[in-house]
């Protein structure tokens, strides 16, 4: 592990290799699991800011869910969350030419908000268990991104460089330079443990 200011990073973000491959995944962690995703206070008032103009990329169930459980939810484990419908899939999920999707982000990219997702979303293969004196910065194996874990050993994109964009929009530019440093010059740093 590595501290880099108030975050502890596994070593696995340095050495796993990852790159989403939604044309094999079909954007499977968008229904897959047992809670929505992971929020933070502040993501909690965006989305309920933003959720009139999200509401038209939304399906009518992801709507019907919003409108009955609430913009986010907390979970059976205490978390806030996205509201999932059925026990599947992410609320603001949309579908694609096949592929489940973020309707935040699609309205994002459309130019209709300034919010891109929620950070945990953008983040993974990343969680982030909050401390009062740290953030745990861990890698999460799941099998159904097995697709993205061998088009990162293919192309021999770390973890850490594939999620360069949302690590940067979580701690920052020299946080991430900081992390960078410290995975290009991993040998020497442990050598000096």
């Amino acid at each position: 592990m590595l501290q880099i200011g108030k975050a502890i990073v596994s070593l696995d973000v340095i050495e796993k290799k990852f790159i989403c491959d939604i044309s094999k995944c079909c954007g499977a962690c968008c229904v897959e699991g047992d809670s929505g995703a992971p929020l933070d206070e502040e993501e909690k008032q965006i989305i309920e800011d933003i959720y009139p103009d999200i509401k038209e990329y939304l399906t009518e169930r992801g709507i019907e869910e919003v409108e009955k459980q609430g913009t986010s939810v907390i979970d059976n484990d205490g978390d806030l969350v996205t509201p999932i419908i059925d026990g599947k899939e992410c609320a603001y999920t949309i579908f694609e030419n096949g592929n489940a999707m973020c309707g935040i982000e699609k309205a994002f990219f459309d130019g209709k908000i300034s919010y891109r997702k929620p950070i945990s979303c953008q983040l993974y293969p990343i969680r982030i268990d909050k401390y009062a004196e740290f953030d745990a910065v861990n890698y999460n194996k799941w099998d159904i991104c097995k697709p993205a874990r061998e088009l990162g050993f293919k192309n021999g994109t770390p973890v850490y460089k594939f999620l360069k964009e949302p690590l940067i929009r979580k701690y920052g530019e020299d946080w991430y330079k900081e992390l960078e440093y410290a995975a290009e010059n991993i040998g020497e740093i442990m050598k000096m443990r």
